[in-house]
Formats: structure tokens, C-alpha cells, sequence
């Protein structure tokens, strides 16, 4: 995970004691945001993934896009950045750099909330959902 979105998390978790009223778009469960999604590889252009948080003004968001070299995956923090790009690289490449990089913020970001409110740290993200390896 790159710097600007370690520190956007930590940005996101320390204002979680003064959250703004939830939208009811907002009240799903980072994990349930970053669950995967079977796309079908000739529709990637345009998938898209938004992080978890509080505000959308530091909210992370993936969108992969078609190039004329092979697809690029945009992120995005807050509806007003410029998208630092990844890429030329496969569709099917493309769905999984979204999909692992909005896993990854929502694991992140659960674990600095359960710190930040003294629940301590969560358990790793496991794929099979049992909590066993």
C-alpha cells in the first residue's frame, strides 16, 4: 500500500470520534464495500470499488480504464483528486488490483478503528471467512 493511502487511513481513523450523521448509502459495512465481484473481463472498463470511511472528501475509490495499450487502474482520494494511475496491464489484472486494493483499505481501516477505539487490533483477512488458514 503506498504511502498516500497509509497516511489517508490514518487520516480517516483519526477522526472516527467525531464522525459526521451516516448518508444511508454510507451505513454498508467496509467489507461488504470490498467483497469480490465476478466481472466479466470485456465489461473491466469502468469497475469500480470505493474504500471505507466516514468522509467522502478522504474516501479512496479504483476504477480500472480501458487504454489503447490495456487497462489502467485509477485511484482516487476524494471526488476532487487527480487519479494516480497503475498500469498497462489485463483486464483480468486490472479487477484484481481493484479488488485487492479496496480489501486492503478496509482491512486497514477496520484495524485502526478497533485500535483507535480499544478493541484492539483485528485478526488477518482470511479468503475461506472462518478465521482458519
Amino acid at each position: 500500500m503506498s504511502v498516500a493511502t497509509e497516511h489517508a487511513l490514518a487520516t480517516i481513523a483519526s477522526i472516527l470520534d467525531q464522525p459526521e450523521a451516516a448518508k444511508p448509502a454510507d451505513r454498508t459495512t467496509p467489507a461488504k464495500r470490498a467483497s469480490a465481484t465476478v466481472v466479466p473481463f470485456d465489461q473491466a472498463d469502468g469497475y469500480t470499488k470505493v474504500g471505507p470511511g466516514p468522509i467522502s472528501a478522504i474516501r479512496f475509490r479504483w476504477t480500472a480504464r480501458r487504454g489503447d495499450d490495456g487497462y489502467y487502474v485509477d485511484e482516487t482520494v476524494g471526488p476532487t483528486s487527480i487519479a494516480v494511475s497503475s498500469g498497462p496491464m489485463t483486464a483480468e489484472a486490472a479487477v484484481e488490483l481493484v479488488d485487492t486494493r479496496a480489501r486492503e483499505a478496509a482491512e486497514r481501516f477496520e484495524a485502526l478503528k478497533n485500535e483507535m477505539t480499544g478493541k484492539g487490533p483485528t485478526a488477518p483477512f482470511l479468503p475461506n471467512g472462518t478465521g482458519e488458514k
